[in-house]
């Protein structure tokens, strides 16, 4: 194995439905070497889009393309940039590991069973993520293949706040209770926060917002996850992009009986075309509903405000685990770059000892980390760019070098 001072490469691979997002890190510094994303996989228009050396390029697949041809491009950009020489590991983000995984996991036949069987809780992005791992496996045969998962940080949690009011042996029998998602996320920016603070992690009350297309909260004490508010799926909790979040059960009842939806019909309607795209009627963006907010626009005016109260509710709740609150994070494309959602979801909590000082958030976007509260605040409002990749990318240098 290569030297501390030897650069320690990682590719980290996120496999989605009908994309990959890729990026070669180093593990000992941080830096980025390349970095891209294959999108509209399986469609009449594939393509590959990639960053090196300040350069962004764009390669056009073949139509239909998928997975196997973006790994296939992304292997071949490897070797023209001789780049595979400094690899140690492929990093692999798993959106679902169920109860089986609880930390990042080398990947082995059993681990691919327990994936497998997670897959079935969240089919859509379980699958994609199989897919990946299978892809990269055939193409980088030599190197240790390592599942960073989702969910795992949320392991912590007591089964107060995990279970569901069902009846019992849909847990015990099938896995049907809340894991949350975002982990690495929220796992990220709590222990950069607490540095940001200068307090040890493990005497911190956090709450971190990842707000982004797809939003949770994460309720964390004494820097573990108690609460979290997306479940069984990624779709309970907040108002996102185009997701509901919590809705009435009952209106599953209402959708077939009355208006004839069928599941699959149900499961588009409340994934795909509700959230901020539903309301607005506009976009799933939050830019360009912000834009339409400003000119006058009434119903993108209300999907923010829908958006910010519902935000502010959630946070509020998660007070009952913690008790005690030392800062609110904010982080993803939405937290970290929207002064006016957290202008709103601040001043809404205000009593929780929050405050917001408008030069400060104004200036806090586009990846730059910072206090935004005053120096009054009893409890700080911290704006904190995430890095999944890298949280990836450093657990998967772990693993491989203990081998």
């Amino acid at each position: 194995m290569s030297s501390q001072s030897s650069p320690q490469h990682v590719l980290v691979l996120n496999c989605g439905s009908s994309s990959l997002k890729f990026a070669i890190l180093d593990a000992t510094t941080s830096e980025e070497i390349i970095s891209g994303l294959a999108e509209r996989l399986g469609s009449s228009s594939p393509s590959v889009k990639y960053k090196y050396l300040g350069k962004k390029q764009l390669i056009e697949l073949a139509p239909n393309q998928a997975h196997s041809a973006a790994i296939d491009t992304l292997v071949s950009l490897i070797n023209e940039h001789h780049l595979a020489e400094n690899l140690i590991a492929v990093g692999h983000r798993v959106v679902h590991g169920g109860e089986h995984f609880t930390k990042s996991v080398l990947i082995d036949d059993d681990v691919i069973k327990g994936i497998t069987q997670a897959a079935t809780l969240a089919p859509l992005h379980g699958h994609a993520n199989l897919l990946g791992i299978a892809a990269a496996q055939a193409s980088f045969k030599g190197l240790p293949q390592v599942a960073v998962f989702d969910t795992a940080f949320h392991q912590t949690m007591g089964n107060v706040a995990y279970l569901y009011a069902l009846p019992y042996k849909l847990y015990t029998d099938y896995g049907v209770r809340r894991y949350g998602f975002h982990g690495s996320s929220h796992y990220y920016v709590a222990g950069q926060t607490a540095a940001l603070l200068n307090q040890p992690i493990e005497q911190s009350n956090f709450i971190s917002a990842h707000l982004g297309n797809g939003c949770s909260v994460c309720a964390i004490k004494n820097g573990k996850s108690v609460d979290t508010s997306m479940g069984l799926t990624p779709l309970e909790g907040l108002i996102m992009g185009t997701r509901s979040g919590d809705i009435d059960p009952g209106l599953f009842n209402f959708l077939t009986t009355q208006l004839n939806y069928d599941a699959q019909q149900i499961d588009d309607l409340l994934n795909q075309q509700s959230g901020l795209l539903g309301i607005s009627e506009l976009s799933n963006d939050c830019r360009t509903i912000e834009e339409a907010a400003v000119a006058g626009n009434e119903k993108a005016i209300l999907a923010l405000e829908m958006f910010c109260y519902r935000l502010a509710k959630q946070i509020a709740a998660f007070m009952v685990p913690l008790q005690r609150l030392d800062a609110l994070i904010f982080t993803g494309g939405i937290g970290e770059n929207s002064d006016i959602i957290r202008g709103k979801v601040i001043t809404q909590l205000s009593y929780l000892g929050l405050d917001c000082d408008s030069t400060a958030n104004l200036a806090a976007r586009f990846g730059t980390p910072g206090v935004i509260s005053s120096n009054n605040a009893k409890t700080k409002a911290v704006v904190m760019p995430t890095n999944e990749e890298w949280i990836i990318a450093l657990d998967a240098a772990s693993i491989a070098q203990e081998l």
